[in-house]
């Protein structure tokens, strides 16, 4: 069973997420908060696979608490929730821990989806989203000083592997990375799991942001 933990400071909409996950056979709402803080207060004691965070919210927004978490240690996987694809917010939550995010107003196949995505580690939930998503505010970025040294975990990844982290970075699924690089579904996986490791980044995301930052993809 995949746990699922609802943040949405609308009764509403925590109703409607909960209606809609507890009808799989495989999902389970183990828990919900109306705030960021409720939610990390909560998820200190509650083990949860999958967090749908709303972003704004009263007290605590979910980008403060998608980074407190993150900062515990929390296993959890968050999937931020967003009125706006393109929602200023979305993409601080990402660089604070988010797995992936997901429009309100997303299909019921297209959030179900998502949570089992997310919780088997594809962070990618909707590449094309994702994509415009970077080219909106990766621009905005204050780029790195000329004089700076390279991250040395560059060192360590293969050609191959500094392609696949360039596809991913441009938001391609594993099954485009495949076709455009001539390999298997199976050994994109293979090469995600390595960058991964050599890395030291949770998920797809953290590889995303890791290859703008460090100037892999040019802006």
């Amino acid at each position: 069973m995949i746990r699922v933990f609802l943040v949405d400071d609308q009764a509403l909409v925590r109703g409607g997420f909960r209606m809609l996950i507890e009808a799989e056979d495989d999902l389970v709402v183990v828990g919900e908060a109306a705030d960021g803080q409720d939610a990390v207060t909560a998820l200190a004691r509650t083990t949860a696979d999958v967090v749908l965070m709303d972003i704004r919210m009263p007290r605590m927004d979910g980008v403060e608490a998608t980074r407190q978490l993150a900062a515990a240690g929390n296993p959890a996987r968050v999937l931020v929730l967003t009125t706006f694809d393109l929602d200023e917010y979305v993409f601080a939550a990402l660089k604070a821990g988010a797995s992936g995010f997901l429009l309100k107003d997303a299909r019921p196949p297209e959030l179900l989806t998502a949570i089992r995505n997310v919780a088997a580690g594809d962070a990618v939930v909707a590449p094309s989203a994702t994509r415009r998503l970077l080219q909106q505010v990766v621009p905005t970025l204050p780029g790195r000083p000329r004089d700076s040294s390279p991250d040395p975990r560059l060192a360590l990844l293969t050609s191959r592997e500094l392609e696949v982290l360039n596809e991913i970075a441009a938001g391609a699924s594993n099954a485009e990375i495949g076709a455009r690089l001539y390999l298997a579904e199976g050994t994109v996986k293979t090469h995600i799991g390595r960058l991964l490791a050599k890395l030291s980044v949770r998920d797809r995301v953290g590889l995303v942001l890791f290859a703008y930052e460090t100037g892999v993809v040019d802006r």
